[in-house]
Order: structure tokens, then sequence, then C-alpha cells
């Protein structure tokens, strides 16, 4: 190969050599001389277009006018067409302007001409005429002019039927001149849309035979009808929204499927419009226009109302014609559901502002029908039948209006309005406790245990509160029953939004929907990461990442990786509380005869009595020198009746044995011992495996939780009731009668230690351990120098009994 690079080389070498030795003087100006003819040749010839293009512009504009009289419209187009295609020779000259403008007037002048006889042929729907002067239209660079005829034309008729009509929930409702309005918009405009698909339908046809681009023209049609609504699509929103108030959402919705429904069945008609234009092609292709007239007008088109949203869906709509497209696959539909956006973004407040209302109204009802006589329990009862009614209903909503975007801002409003009814419940209670315990009837019970000085009031309170704990348990159960459904719901919208996830060039079509209309909801403010860690917390199998758990809030995660259905938290909270001044309201009730005993206690002249003197002493005899113990001493009157009181309180528990109400939600019992219901839990778990290890979370939850005990026995429950109750009569003891003691002499100090002493043997017949008690048995037994040199003399109870005995420290 060198050998032969090099052999050839050389052969050219001799080749040009030889060429330039044969190449003379002579020869180089003859063809220096050809060369010159040539260019004066070609400067000529191009002279000559230019002065034939100057005589044609010369007689342009009589030769046009004379076209325009004799009617030959086509003739007159064609001619300006040549004309216009010559406007490049003179772009750098300074007779361009002129001509531009000569250009102008003469095709203005035969627009002027065309006008009145297209319109009229527009109107008496002549397909023939009117694909001829869109022929003309087009040689004359005004596609866009007859565009704008034909859809004015057509869609006079709509107009007038938006503008005409005159709506109860609009603006210049009252100031109508045609008489008072009748109608709603949101029953107005199925109307509307039933009338603008007639006008689609009869228009398919013709489009198809006038055009050559009838699915573009026909959703040109649509956007440019709706762009020329007045007042304007999203104006008569705003006046709706402002009419209804807080019930603004639903007549939206109304509105909003109403839209739905049009878009579905007008993308239908695109789509067929597709399929018809291979047929109608060859009529087409002699009306073709010019390559500049279809991206001017799409950009037009595109360019009237794009909102930052819309420009970035632009990319993402630009899908491979390979892939599936469900409907017309254009963008027209974004523009009907644009004026709805805004209050799908605001979808949480809305839904909040009309739970909010309908909630004062259900109150306020009941409120008129509960003057008359009032059952708190009776009326939670009902009262939370048609609050979670209202709650389905907004499940309803949420899929309708937002197809499940708003699933997020759903869960809280509805955590929200629950919890708010919960409270209403609770300060309504609060308000009207004392009247509403007072017009129950006494139980029967009355009767078997009289001896426990239980009044009918006493009685009715402890029913009251027993109803009240029965009507909370089902609000509990209504509300899991109101979680597993709207679990369902975010499971329904969890699977779509991952097949849009996952398939996004088929957008995940949904039935009832369109490609715009969930383009749109995708690039709102619904669409958030919230949402999304929500949806995917819902996967059974899900597994959420080390960095995804550190970020999450604590009440959203689960230590095994499955969700839980918890999503009412606030709301169980609420009802929790509610639960817990219950059963702390019926504690009170059931302890009433004896906090009625204790009430003089602090008073008794017991304390600030003195022993015999010969026994203080110890001057008289040899028997009276004998000390006598301070616990030889008999409790008190009052001492005795509660200690008896308590003992009769397993008698009360027994006419309530078959009833289970006092089971629910035992873990939020006042002073509930913790030991004792984790020894009850495990004995059931032995019983009962599989409710137990179910209940045992919820039993044993650090957050505020109501839940159903385990299957714990009667007896089990008794037992639970009974220490709380002790516990609680206990710290009223110690906490609110002992410390108003005033003064306590030494045989008062001996009593009260013989009270204590009494009292402690008794609470522990009922399971209850008392350190407070204990503290005070133990100081008020102590003299004067033991108790003041105790180590403990700085806590609350040695330091009370100091001050009670008269000692200083």
């Amino acid at each position: 190969m060198r050998d032969g690079a090099s052999s050839l080389q050389g052969a050219l070498n001799t080749l040009t050599t030889r060429s330039n030795s044969s190449f003379s003087a002579e020869s180089s100006q003859a063809l220096n001389k050809l060369h010159y003819l040539d260019l004066v040749k070609t400067h000529m010839e191009t002279a000559r277009d230019v002065l034939k293009e100057a005589e044609s512009w010369s007689t342009l504009e009589s030769e046009v006018s004379s076209l325009l009289a004799e009617q030959s419209y086509e003739k007159a187009a064609e001619k300006l067409s040549e004309a216009n295609k010559s406007m490049v020779v003179f772009q750098n000259t300074s007779d361009y302007e002129h001509r531009r403008a000569l250009m102008v007037s003469l095709q203005n002048q035969l627009e002027a001409s065309l006008s009145s006889a297209l319109i009229a042929a527009i109107n008496s729907h002549d397909v023939a005429v009117c694909r001829n002067y869109y022929t003309i239209f087009c040689n004359i660079q005004r596609d866009s002019e007859f565009r704008t005829y034909y859809h004015g034309s057509r869609r006079s008729g709509l107009i007038a039927m938006w503008q005409d009509i005159r709506l109860t929930d609009s603006s210049d409702a009252a100031s109508s001149p045609t008489g008072p309005a009748t109608q709603s918009f949101s029953s107005f405009l199925p109307s509307f849309f039933t009338s603008f698909l007639t006008t689609l339908n009869t228009e398919r046809g013709s489009i198809s035979a006038i055009f050559p681009d009838p699915q573009l023209t026909l959703s040109t049609f649509i956007t440019t009808t709706l762009s020329s609504l007045q007042p304007t699509f999203a104006q008569r929103l705003s006046a709706l929204s402002n009419h209804h108030g807080p019930s603004a959402l639903i007549e939206i919705i109304s509105a909003f499927q109403a839209t739905e429904k049009f878009a579905v069945a007008a993308d239908k008609i695109l789509e067929r419009t597709e399929h018809a234009i291979a047929l109608l092609s060859p009529l087409l292709d002699s009306a073709a226009p010019t390559p500049e007239t279809t991206p001017l007008l799409r950009a037009r088109r595109r360019s009237s109302r794009m909102s930052i949203s819309r420009r970035m869906s632009v990319a993402g709509s630009l899908v491979p014609k390979s892939f599936p497209i469900s409907g017309s696959g254009l963008e027209w539909d974004q523009d009907l559901f644009e004026p709805f956006l805004e209050y799908q973004a605001e979808y949480g407040s809305l839904e909040k502002r009309l739970l909010g209302s309908s909630l004062q109204t259900l109150l306020a009802t009941n409120d008129a029908a509960a003057s008359a006589h009032i059952d708190h329990a009776r009326v939670l009862r009902e009262r939370s039948v048609d609050v979670f009614s209202l709650a389905e209903e907004s499940l309803e909503r949420v899929l309708s209006f937002t197809h499940g975007y708003g699933a997020l801002v759903l869960v809280r409003t509805l955590d929200e309005f629950f919890q708010t009814f919960v409270e209403s419940a609770k300060l309504d209670l609060s308000a009207r406790a004392a009247s509403a315990g007072r017009s129950l009837s006494a139980s029967a019970s009355g009767e078997e245990l009289v001896d426990l000085d239980y009044t009918e009031e006493d009685w009715s309170d402890i029913q009251m509160w027993l109803h009240l704990l029965e009507a909370l348990r089902l609000v509990l159960e209504r509300t899991t029953v109101f979680e597993a459904k709207l679990r369902a719901v975010l499971l329904q919208v969890a699977t779509s939004l991952r097949a849009m996830q996952q398939d996004p060039s088929s957008a995940a079509y949904i039935p009832g929907t369109t490609r715009g209309e969930m383009q749109l909801l995708a690039q709102s403010v619904l669409n958030a990461a919230d949402l999304h860690s929500l949806l995917r917390d819902l996967e059974p199998d899900s597994r959420p990442s080390s960095q995804d758990t550190a970020a999450r809030p604590a009440a959203s995660r689960t230590t095994s990786g499955v969700p839980k259905s918890v999503f009412l938290t606030q709301t169980r909270a609420a009802i929790s509380s509610f639960t817990t001044l219950c059963q702390t309201s019926l504690q009170n009730a059931m302890l009433s005869p004896l906090r009625k005993y204790l009430s003089h206690y602090e008073s008794s002249s017991l304390w600030t009595a003195t022993g015999d003197t010969r026994q203080r002493r110890g001057t008289s005899s040899a028997t009276s020198e004998v000390q006598v113990p301070t616990f030889s001493l008999s409790p008190s009157d009052i001492m005795q009746r509660v200690a008896e009181g308590l003992l009769n309180l397993p008698r009360l528990f027994e006419v309530y044995a078959d009833d289970d109400v006092l089971a629910f939600s035992i873990e939020t019992l006042p002073f509930v011992d913790a030991e004792m219901l984790d020894s009850l839990t495990e004995k059931a778990a032995e019983a009962h495996p599989m409710h137990a290890r179910r209940q045992s979370m919820s039993v044993k939850a650090q957050l505020p939780t109501v839940s159903h005990a385990p299957s714990f026995t009667p007896e089990a429950i008794a037992s639970v009731w009974l220490s709380s109750l002790g516990l609680s009569l206990l710290a009223h003891l110690t906490s609110s009668v002992l410390p108003r003691i005033r003064t306590l002499t030494e045989a008062g100090a001996a009593q009260l230690a013989s009270d204590l002493s009494y009292l402690s043997n008794i609470v522990s017949a009922l399971n209850v351990e008392g350190e407070e008690l204990e503290k005070w048995k133990e100081a008020v037994g102590m003299t004067e120098q033991k108790l003041l040199s105790d180590a403990r003399m700085g806590d609350v109870v040695f330091t009370q009994v100091a001050r009670m005995r008269g000692w200083n420290a």
C-alpha cells in the first residue's frame, strides 16, 4: 500500500506539471472572457425578471380590482398568491414596504368582497361554497380569518344561550330586566352542554368536508367558543361560590360533573372525526393550506390562554404515536377544566366549610328538639348517625371532584370534623349535666341497694353516665367502621395513582374523565409528597426506608411496616377524653354518699378533744397508769360509714354484671392500677389468645386511645373498677379532706390514726394500696420529736401534720 501510494503521488505530480506547461496565455484570456460574458448574461436575466415583476406589480392593483368587480374571486386570489411569492425579490429594496402595504390592501379588499357571501354560505350550510372560499382565503394567507368567520357564525347560538339566561345564583339575577331568574347555574349547565354537543355533531361532517385538519379545527371551535362566553365560565363559578356560601362545593361539583360528561362526549366526537379524515382526504388535497398555516394556527391556539401549568404540560403531552392514546389526544379539554382548578386546589377548605355548616345545622336542629326532654346518650347516638352519613358523602365528593388527589386534605378535614362533633357533645354535656341527670328516672336497682344511701338523683346520675359510656362505645365502633371505608377509598386512589406513575403514556385513563383533566390535577398543589407518603403507607408490602421512617411523624409509622388502619387520631383522642370524663363522673356518682360523709370529716370535734386527765398524767392508780394504744380506739362514726360504703360497693357491680359497658375503655379509668390491668390482660390472653393479641396494642398504647377491652370476666372488670374507686376516694381524702383539718390534739391525732388504720385495712380488702394514706397514718402516729427529726420532714404530708399539731419545724 505504501509503494502504491508513492507511485500514485509521482504520477499526479507529473500530470500537474504537464498540464501547467500546456496552458498558454491565450487560452487563459479566452476563458476569462467567457466567464465575464456568462456573468453579464446572468445579471441581465435577473434584471429581466425584476422588470417583469415590476411590470406585473404596476398592473396588479388594476387587475385585481377588475377581477373583484367581475366577482372572479378565484382568479383574484391566484393573482395575489403569485404576487406574494415575488415579494422576496423586493425584500432588500426601498419598494418593499410599499409593495407589502399594497398586497395587504388588496387582500383586505378581496376579504371584504367575500365576507358577506361567506357568511351567507356558512349560515346556509353550503359546504361546497365554503370549501371554495376556504381555498381562496388560503391563497391570500387568510386561513385564520376564514376560521374566525366560520367559528363566529357557528357559535352565535351558543353564545346567545349563555348570555340570555338569568340565573338565581348569578350576580345580575336581581337586576335582570327580563324577569326573575328561575334556574341555577348547575341546572342550566347540562342543557347548555347538550346544545353544545348537538352543534358539534352537526359540525363534524361540515368541518371534515371544508378543512384539511377537521379534528384540530373542531377542538379549536370548542376552545374559542368557551373563551367567547360572557360572563366567562370562571366568573359564573365565582358568582356561584359567593352565592351559595358554605354549600357552594355541592353546586360546584354538580357543575363539574356536567362538564366532565360534556368533555367525554366531545372527545369521542373528536376521535370519530379523526377516523373520517382518510375518507375525505381526496377532496381536501386541492384545498390544503400553505405549510405555514397549520403551525401558526396551533401556536396561536396554544398561546391564547397558556398558564404556567399548561406550559409545563406541553412537554409531558408529547407521546410517541406508537403508544395508545385515549380519546382525541388533544389539549382542548384543559381550557374547559381550568376554571375548576382553583376550587380543586381549595378542596380542603371548601369541604371543611361544608361539613362545618352541616354540623352546625345538625346541632341547632337537635338542640331545638331536645329542649323538651334531654337525654344526652340518645342525642349522641342519633347525632352520630347523621354525622357519619355526612362524612360518607364527603368520600364520594373527593372521588368525583378531585379523583382522589384531595384524599390527604380530606383525611385531615374529617379528623377535625369528628373531633369538633365529639368536643361539642362534651361541652354541651358539661353545660347541661346537672339538669340532664335529674331528668332521668331512678333505676330499679335503687330498691335493691337502698342501704347504700344513694338518692334517686344519685341513681339517675349513675344511669346517665352509663348510658353515655354506651353511646361513646357506639361512636367508637362507627369510627372504626368509617375508617375501614376511608381506607378502601384510599386504596382505590393509591391504585389509580400508581398506575399513572407506572404507565404515563396511557395516563391511566379513568372512566368518565379526559387526559387533560387528569394532567391539570397531576400538576396542581393537591399532588403533594405527603399524599403519596400516605398512600404508600397503605401498601401491605411496603417497607419504608430508614430515612423515610425518620422523617415521617411518629403517629403515622408502624413498627412492623404494615400500614395501620387508624387515620382519625384526633377523633380518637377526643373520644378518649370524653370517655375519661364520663368514667370520672360515673365514679363521682358512685362515691357520692361516701363523699357526703367525708364533707363533714375535717370539721369534726374529735380532732380538738382532750383525753382523760388521769390517763394522760398517770396519777390515780395502777390501772390508769396503763397507756392505751391508739389502735385500740374505735373508728369514728363517719369513718365507719365510709368503710361500710366501700365494702358494699361490690354489690353495686353485681347489678351490672351482665352489662359489658363498664369494660369499655377500661384502660382510661382514673387511678387505674396498671399492674393489675396487665395481669388481667395476660389472663385474658391465655383464655382468648387471638382476641387479646388484637387488643393488646390499644390497651397499652402510649397515645390517648379508646378501645374495647379484652375478654375480661365480670369479676375482673369489677375488680378493676373497685380498685379505681378506692384509689379515687383515697385521693379525695388525702388531697382535699385531711389537709383542711386545722388542729389536732393528742387525742384527736390518736383518733385520726385509728380511723386511717381502719380505712387502710378496708381498702386492702379491695386490693387497693394507698401510699399517701400510709404517709398520713404514719405521720399522725409520730411523737413531736420523732416527726420533726424524720428525714421526710420536707414532704407535704409531714409538714401539714406538724402544722395541725402545732409543732414548729
